[in-house]
């Protein structure tokens, strides 16, 4: 069965023909853009073991979506058809940001991260990438990171051939993690998860939008600390962000710890110089501690 006919038949509607177009959507599904009787979809496609994932990305939407805070893509349809797997969302003309919706973005997340929970992280599990990402609840936030990003990561990476520097100094860092923490008790708060610039947009109201989220209720410092992993975010998010609600005094000095578990996950997924910049990540991490 064709993608154009599982949807139509999941939708019940109809689903014009001819009209997939590809579109970019990152680099672990296949996406496309299909025209239907209830509008443009956004469509990701991979085969029967991604409904899993496309079912907690949905989970993952509607936890922001409660949140009444950033926009997210309203959901149309998950399922899957003949080992087809798909999740249909409403297609969203995405624009190039203004400073003023970057300004918004940064009071907006504010506004979200003060969704919080009592424990660390979630009802369900879900992927960082296509990397199963376990959200197995936790009271300590220190005990969550070790046991839950960092450790798991390193699993990985010594199964995906990393050096045993990179595995040993991974080890002795979690085993000192408390020592970021002496001064600093995260609240549980709402987090994308993977807030990368590539992962939000300005709508044509020059709303800002997030989508591809790997939800999970965690220190909210996190989440900003990605978005100066790869960039993307300007000026003017930082201060509207840090005016809606100040960061800890020491966020700073945990952005590299936070972004070591993207960079790990990275070379887990991509391999290549990943495993260089992890291990200078770590070997960083551990000089401060010295």
């Amino acid at each position: 069965m064709s993608l154009a006919a599982a949807l139509s038949r999941a939708l019940k509607t109809e689903i014009a023909a001819g009209s997939e177009r590809s579109v970019g959507g990152g680099s672990i599904n296949s996406c496309v853009r299909v025209e239907s009787a209830m509008g443009s979809l956004f469509v990701k496609q991979g085969d029967a073991s991604s409904l899993d994932m496309f079912q907690a990305e949905v989970d993952g939407l509607a936890e922001l979506k409660k949140a009444c805070a950033v926009r997210v893509p309203e959901v149309r349809v998950v399922g899957s058809q003949d080992g087809i797997a798909f999740l249909a969302l409403e297609w969203i003309d995405l624009r190039s940001s203004a400073s003023g919706t970057e300004r918004n973005l940064g009071e907006l997340l504010a506004a979200q991260h003060r969704v919080t929970r009592e424990k660390f992280g979630w009802h369900r599990d879900n992927t960082i990438g296509s990397t199963p990402q376990s959200n197995r609840e936790a009271g300590d936030w220190v005990e969550f990171l070790r046991e839950r990003r960092l450790r798991p990561q390193l699993r990985l990476a010594k199964i995906n051939g990393a050096g045993a520097d990179l595995i040993d100094s991974g080890e002795r860092l979690c085993e000192r993690l408390d020592r970021f923490f002496t001064d600093y008790r995260p609240a549980p708060s709402l987090l994308h998860g993977d807030l990368w610039g590539g992962n939000w947009g300005s709508d044509a109201s020059g709303q800002p939008v997030l989508f591809d989220p790997a939800v999970y209720f965690g220190d909210r410092e996190a989440d900003l600390a990605m978005t100066r992993l790869f960039g993307g975010f300007g000026a003017s998010f930082y201060s509207a962000y840090q005016c809606a609600w100040p960061l800890d005094a020491g966020a700073s000095s945990r952005v590299t710890l936070y972004n070591l578990y993207h960079v790990l996950n990275h070379f887990n997924l991509f391999g290549g110089g990943y495993s260089r910049q992890a291990l200078g990540m770590i070997q960083r991490l551990l000089a401060e501690l010295a």
